[in-house]
């Protein structure tokens, strides 16, 4: 779906498999990071959900602004420094402020974006926000990471990207909600093989190696009696390298978010208990 130029589509309330999907009984990791964010697009549910996770482990709202600031400085690095114009983001979320197509045209009026996620309410406000400069272009695809031979099929895909020139693969904070059974290193490597050399792969993910052993284990402990909901898998340090097997990372390398190009001093950033994601960005050769 092509968003025209300086205008926003009405968002489709009444589309049936929108409304038959847009489920208010049972959280979405979409709507919870809204939650998170301070944002008012979520229910009751989302809500709830949210604020368990964050009785358990409060820093979990510093974790998403951290994460929304790597992503918009590693957007923006590639915009300016890597001469990237083409932006694959999949696992969108409900749009903010500065999204990745706003980031990338504020550095490069010219540049492409794609934005793919699977929440129906994402599809909503896609349709009313996601707009382009003139010179560039967005478009917005309803799939799920987990097939990624669907996305790199899609028409959506053809008409906004142009995959004989590099592309940047936005993963950020998404990959942590496949499981091992999701086989994420292979969907992964499946989109990365699919674009050409020169194109870049973001990625963040949380992780408990910053987290206190006691959070872990009460976290771990609510989630198997049933009381907490928490459908992020923590990956190590290790096993988040993985997903950059063959790729040449840039500076500085796998690092938690909040040290990832920082623009604060080090005594101005969140402790890394507080900020426990990774962030990384690597180009392929």
């Amino acid at each position: 779906m092509r968003i025209p130029v300086g205008a926003a589509t009405p968002p489709d309330h009444h589309h049936p498999r929108l409304s038959d999907r847009l489920d208010a009984s049972v959280p979405h990791p979409a709507r919870r990071y809204n939650y998170w964010l301070g944002g008012k697009d979520n229910f009751a549910v989302d809500r709830h959900s949210g604020d368990q996770i964050a009785a358990v482990y409060p820093a979990i709202r510093t974790v998403a602004r951290e994460n929304r600031a790597f992503l918009q400085r590693a957007v923006r690095y590639l915009a300016a420094e890597a001469g990237i114009r083409q932006f694959l983001d999949i696992g969108t979320g409900i749009p903010s402020a500065d999204n990745t197509h706003e980031v990338a045209q504020a550095v490069a009026p010219d540049a492409r974006v794609l934005y793919v996620d699977n929440d129906p309410m994402v599809l909503v406000h896609a349709r009313a926000l996601l707009t382009s400069s003139e010179a560039g272009a967005t478009a917005y695809l309803d799939a799920d990471l987990r097939d990624p031979d669907r996305i790199l099929a899609a028409d959506e895909l053809r008409r906004t990207l142009d995959l004989s020139r590099p592309v940047a693969l936005v993963l950020v904070a998404v990959a942590h909600f496949l499981t091992d059974a999701d086989r994420p290193y292979e969907v992964v490597a499946r989109l990365v093989d699919a674009l050409p050399s020169g194109s870049y792969l973001v990625v963040s993910h949380v992780t408990a190696d910053f987290i206190p052993a006691e959070i872990v284990a009460r976290m771990a402990a609510e989630v198997a009696a049933g009381r907490m909901s928490n459908d992020a898998v923590t990956r190590s340090r290790a096993e988040f390298a993985r997903f950059f097997a063959g790729l040449e990372l840039v500076e500085p390398g796998i690092v938690p978010v909040t040290q990832w190009r920082a623009e604060l001093p080090e005594t101005e950033r969140p402790p890394l208990a507080e900020a426990s994601i990774y962030g990384a960005v690597a180009r392929k050769p």
